[in-house]
């Protein structure tokens, strides 16, 4: 099986306010690593606007099958905030991310269509300013080479798209090589090869 070894997230935080028929939608997305990280976040806007009627949000951490998420209508009608926030993340295959619609209430009612779309459309309109990234899933691997091997190594490190993070050098070389995690095997087996057997891994 393949090994993701990147994913898809936010360049930074974003905010973004859309007024339908007197109602004011502000739309949030900050950047977050776990379930807890993105609950302190959202009880930091809570806290922050706190007159505001409701503070539907949608979450969504961790990679592949560990991905973790959440997403609450705050009190709108069921299914009209929350999921159609959380659908322009996983729509755009976000995560490590959650994103918030504040809404103070104008005194109108959009009915359940009008709230979907408006939910909708500010979630999307602060993932557009926000911007995507992709990110790569990095592993660190020590190794001790000889002197003599040295040179090669570093090549081939570099050939894989690799980089040296540490270095410590004497009689013999102590390296910390980072990479990505897909490519850890071939340049594990690249290194051995090139070295006859003499570098030693991890």
């Amino acid at each position: 099986m393949e090994i993701p070894d990147s994913y898809l997230t936010i360049k930074g935080s974003a905010e973004i306010e859309i007024k339908i028929k007197a109602s004011k939608f502000i739309g949030q997305v900050f950047s977050c690593l776990s379930a807890d990280e993105a609950v302190s976040i959202l009880e930091s806007i809570r806290k922050k606007s706190y007159d505001a009627n409701h503070h539907c949000y949608a979450y969504r951490v961790g990679l592949g099958k560990n991905v973790v998420f959440r997403y609450s209508d705050d009190g709108e009608p069921n299914g009209t905030a929350g999921k159609p926030i959380y659908d322009r993340l996983e729509g755009q295959e976000l995560t490590n991310l959650i994103l918030i619609v504040t809404r103070y209430f104008g005194g109108t009612k959009l009915g359940t269509g009008g709230l979907t779309h408006a939910y909708s459309d500010t979630a999307k309109a602060v993932l557009e300013k926000a911007g995507t990234l992709e990110k790569q899933i990095t592993d660190q691997i020590p190794m001790v080479v000889q002197f003599s091997d040295y040179s090669p190594v570093e090549r081939t490190v570099h050939q894989l798209g690799g980089k040296i993070v540490e270095s410590d050098f004497s009689d013999i070389v102590k390296l910390t090589v980072q990479i990505r995690l897909s490519l850890v095997d071939k340049l594990k087996g690249s290194l051995i090869d090139l070295t006859s057997g003499r570098i030693k891994i991890g």
